[in-house]
């Protein structure tokens, strides 16, 4: 019970943080950068190093498909780097409304619902079975922050 509390204040602090509206708007403005460089470089392959005089040719389509592709990317990587953000800020307002233990609860409940370890086996880390290089850049595109971060963070709040 005090863990639906904590997940529906959760919500309710998505709500009263404009949550959606924010990144919603984010996603539109770095869209928007995406498109906009992505055509400036395929005018640049187009023109300067194919040197295409007649309108746009194919290594204007070829450069700005490739272009919005690998900024898109990137861009991803930012707006989710603002969604892990505004999960914290989420998660503080759960624990105003409905108590910092039990906004830890109910983290820690998702945890053992996903079956995830609390911390990896000291013999995995041995072995250099640690995430490393792979897990970091997964992070990048993660919504939300690793539960082990949202429940450090919130015991920290105290």
């Amino acid at each position: 019970p005090d863990e639906v509390k904590a997940v529906l204040a959760h919500e309710i602090g998505h709500v009263a943080n404009g949550d959606m509206v924010t990144l919603a708007l984010i996603q539109g403005v770095v869209n928007t950068f995406v498109m906009f460089f992505a055509r400036i470089i395929g005018n640049f392959v187009d023109k300067v190093i194919f040197k295409n005089e007649e309108g746009q040719g194919i290594a204007y389509y070829v450069a700005t498909i490739f272009a919005e592709l690998v900024l898109g990317i990137l861009a991803s990587s930012i707006v989710m780097w603002f969604s892990r953000k505004r999960e914290f800020r989420a998660d503080e307002a759960g624990a105003r409304l409905a108590g910092t233990s039990a906004m830890i609860g109910a983290l820690q409940r998702l945890r053992a619902e996903q079956g995830l370890p609390v911390h990896m086996p000291d013999t995995l880390n041995a072995f250099g079975i640690n995430g490393g290089i792979k897990q970091g850049f997964a992070r990048m595109f993660m919504s939300h922050p690793p539960l082990e971060d949202r429940i450090d963070a919130l015991r920290r709040l105290g």
